[in-house]
């Protein structure tokens, strides 16, 4: 379901936001996104250490983010990770409408500790993800290390966009995931950051596509 996301942005573009929603017989997931938000996240997934990444996304990024998840965790927590990062794509999509005025390039590192990552991402029309996270196997609860790949995957193909992810350090892999999802949102949140000079589509072609 798309429609008008039930909170507000703190500032910016009053516009962009989105609601989506996916329904499936493994899942049931409801997202809210606002690109100009102050940082605010309700979660509700089933899963407290994938919440606790996605907070660090909305918080760094100052998206407000709203999910809502329900999924067969019985069974395994990858349909979950996966739908609520394809409904995470593909309001982002949603809330850039045509991507005019938008810097549509971004990049961060982010050290945590012993951590170091670097993401870098091009609001592109072309879906792409070039994992290169070095990432130990690990368990926190249901959520296990592997599905992050998954989750920024299904983030790229529905969000159209280009992104590169890789750790340049770092061993601890709580320290590791959470760096990505900080350098992912940093990246973002200068992508989709409004630039005052610009005019219309950041593309030659006129287009994102």
């Amino acid at each position: 379901m798309s429609g008008e996301a039930s909170f507000a942005p703190a500032g910016g573009a009053a516009g962009r936001l989105a609601k989506v929603e996916r329904a499936t017989r493994e899942t049931r997931v409801r997202l809210g996104l606002a690109l100009d938000g102050s940082g605010s996240a309700s979660l509700r997934t089933g899963l407290p250490f994938f919440e606790h990444l996605l907070d660090a996304f909305a918080r760094h990024g100052l998206f407000d983010l709203e999910v809502e998840a329900e999924g067969d965790l019985e069974v395994d927590a990858h349909h979950t990770v996966e739908d609520v990062g394809l409904c995470l794509g593909r309001a982002l999509q949603e809330a850039l409408g045509d991507h005019a005025g938008v810097r549509r390039f971004g990049w961060a590192a982010v050290p945590m500790d012993e951590t170091l990552v670097l993401a870098a991402l091009d609001l592109s029309g072309r879906p792409l993800l070039d994992w290169r996270v070095e990432v130990a196997p690990r368990a926190f609860g249901l959520f296990h290390s592997d599905l992050a790949a998954e989750f920024w995957r299904a983030v790229a193909s529905e969000g159209r966009l280009t992104l590169h992810l890789r750790t340049l350090a770092g061993s601890q892999p709580h320290h590791v995931l959470e760096a990505t999802w900080k350098a992912a949102a940093l990246a973002l949140r200068q992508a989709v950051e409004l630039d005052p000079r610009r005019r219309g589509v950041p593309s030659t072609k006129g287009r994102i596509d």
